[in-house]
């Protein structure tokens, strides 16, 4: 290719590519203009968008799956687990809640809005949602907390939980000292215990006593008594 061709091919991309672009604009010039009363009117949004995250607390059960997937720490969960004679109640998918859940925070100012902890969940109690007016002056009302528990109500379920571990510690110590104890009365009665004779080894003969009378011994064959 000679440096004439080049020049003139060089030229040719330069106005196509200049053309495509004015194509775009020169559309956008001549279409009708639609303007949005906002925020009377609001453009609708997508099925699936994802926006602010809501939370059911009602539904969860404090597994922790959905802070564990989050891939920017946003999520803030406390739990306690609570003692087997304590009835939490259930979620609506009926399964029965054994986790007091002291503390639920989801910093939105943080998420990245990918939708990670929604599908982990297993009673489905967090979802994306389409809401995108939450603008705050102050970041710190971006936390939001969702636990229904209050002060008061963490404090008493700790309680509870501390009676129940000291329960069961004390009930392990006694399990523990009771087996110690038949334990050693069993070593003891082994010692006292005399050891059984060898079954294998046989008793010897008893021993005649001095003085009594030996069977004579038998006359020898061929000859004859005198």
């Amino acid at each position: 290719m000679t440096a004439l061709t080049t020049y003139f091919v060089d030229i040719y991309n330069s106005v196509h590519s200049a053309m495509v672009g004015m194509k775009i604009t020169i559309g956008q010039m001549v279409s009708p203009t639609v303007t949005l009363q906002y925020p009377r009117e609001k453009k609708p949004m997508p099925e699936r968008v994802r926006n602010r995250l809501y939370m059911n607390f009602d539904d969860c059960i404090g597994c922790e799956l959905c802070a564990k997937a989050c891939p920017v720490d946003c999520i803030d969960i406390e739990v306690l687990k609570a003692p087997p004679t304590e009835n939490l109640g259930e979620t609506s998918t009926g399964q029965k809640k054994r986790i007091y859940v002291t503390k639920f925070d989801i910093d939105i100012a943080k998420c990245c809005y990918c939708g990670l902890c929604v599908y982990p969940c297993p009673t489905e109690c967090l979802k994306m949602t389409d809401v995108y007016e939450f603008s705050e002056f102050d970041r710190h009302n971006l936390i939001y907390n969702f636990t229904t528990m209050t002060p008061a109500d963490v404090e008493s379920a700790r309680a509870k939980v501390k009676v129940y571990d000291q329960e069961q510690a004390a009930k392990k110590a006694a399990a523990a000292a009771q087996a110690a104890a038949a334990k050693a009365a069993a070593a003891q009665a082994a010692q006292q215990t005399p050891a059984a004779p060898d079954a294998a080894q046989p008793s010897p003969a008893p021993k005649q006593e001095q003085g009594q009378n030996q069977n004579p011994p038998a006359p020898e064959s061929g000859k004859e008594q005198q």
